[in-house]
């Protein structure tokens, strides 16, 4: 398949209105998305696309990448991720170098919410993650939030120590975006490891912004000790 073949058959499935489909996202002039333009395609729709598709060519994954619209980007990102997981590990490292020599299109919450525990996390799981730090210091949100959300996949082989390193990078960050995905990770640590979270928060809740804290506290037992600061 060509990638015009891919986007004929996306119109296919086109079921949104434009409200429909930006209602999760700021798309307004200065907003985080204001950038973005979507085609109107729900996410399970191209969950189905993804399977059908996993096996075109990284060109043509690039091609996605690279297209205005954010439900073409999604798909690129679906299939790398599942190319990513059916590979061997030299081909995975090419697909890590692939997805950040692309990281300039993985540009709103949800293709780094889709993508970068899958492949930054997961590679960086057993070698040094130096790369999360300079992730995490940059001045674009969406590296940021790529770094944070990277570590779900340390979180869920049961290492969180990574997890509360970079939070702790982000505790100041200005971002709304990066509040919610500090805390969410947070509170996915927590569930790993109660103890370790409520360390964390007993040494910084005061330095955190309320939508973070608020995420992170929601699983625990006693959340309104924090929760009224």
């Amino acid at each position: 398949m060509n990638l015009q073949e891919i986007q004929e058959e996306l119109l296919n499935y086109v079921t949104l209105t434009q409200a429909q489909a930006r209602r999760f996202f700021k798309c307004e002039p200065e907003q985080y998305a204001a950038h973005d333009q979507f085609l109107g395609i729900t996410v399970s729709h191209l969950r189905i696309l993804a399977k059908k598709y996993k096996s075109i060519s990284i060109d043509c994954v690039q091609e996605l990448l690279s297209s205005p619209y954010n439900e073409c980007r999604l798909l690129g990102l679906l299939i790398l991720v599942m190319q990513y997981q059916k590979s061997t590990p030299d081909q995975q490292k090419n697909l890590y170098h692939f997805y950040l020599k692309n990281i300039e299109y993985i540009n709103n919450w949800n293709l780094v919410d889709s993508s970068a525990h899958h492949i930054v996390g997961h590679y960086l799981f057993d070698k040094d993650i130096e790369k999360l730090y300079k992730l995490a210091t940059s001045k674009n949100v969406w590296h940021r939030r790529i770094a944070i959300v990277a570590t779900w996949y340390f979180i869920r082989q049961s290492k969180v120590d990574v997890t509360f390193t970079i939070a702790k990078l982000l505790l100041n960050d200005k971002h709304d975006l990066i509040h919610k995905a500090v805390g969410w990770m947070l509170r996915e640590a927590g569930k790993k490891d109660e103890a370790l979270l409520i360390i964390f928060l007993n040494a910084h809740a005061n330095q955190m912004a309320k939508t973070m804290l608020r995420y992170a506290v929601e699983k625990l037992p006693n959340k309104a000790q924090y929760t009224t600061k």
